[in-house]
């Protein structure tokens, strides 16, 4: 092979491989070849996709599927941050627990000398319908309802 039929054979290459590129068909053997390139074919459809006069294509494409996706997503995040900052999430659920702790050791002291006052109170009260009084008002009251029985018995007996 001599350096001119090289030549001319590797002409002819790239003059089909630019053909073929450009997607025009050439002619060999005495018939057409027609040249489906992967981005005129729809495999999922087995047909050549169309294009319209501005050689867009009209099928669907993964951008005009997932066009509002971003948008959706950018909104729905912006309601979930407005949810999370609202001020009753924030608050604790019990805000006084802190005052509560503290404030338990004071209160069982005080608890403590509630009951022994009210216990006091009763023994009291139950010593004075008794008779039994240390205190002077007290003493007076049974006094005085112990001489009211007195006078009921002796009016009965009248």
């Amino acid at each position: 092979m001599s350096l001119q039929e090289a030549s001319d054979a590797r002409k002819a290459r790239l003059i089909a491989l630019r053909n073929r590129k450009e997607g025009i068909s050439t002619v060999s053997n005495g018939h057409r070849e027609s040249v489906l390139l992967s981005r005129n074919y729809d495999p999922e459809t087995r047909t050549l996709k169309k294009h319209s006069k501005n050689d867009v294509l009209t099928t669907d494409t993964v951008e005009k599927a997932i066009e509002g996706v971003a948008e959706r997503i950018i909104a729905e995040d912006e309601q979930q941050r407005a949810q999370e900052l609202d001020v009753f999430n924030i608050a604790p659920k019990r805000p006084n627990w802190d005052l509560k702790r503290e404030m338990e050791k004071k209160l069982a002291k005080l608890e403590r000398k509630t009951q022994e006052a009210v216990h006091t109170l009763i023994r009291q009260r139950l010593a004075s319908q008794k008779g039994q009084s240390d205190d002077i008002l007290g003493a007076m009251n049974a006094q005085e309802k112990a001489l009211d029985v007195e006078d009921q018995l002796s009016d009965d007996d009248e």
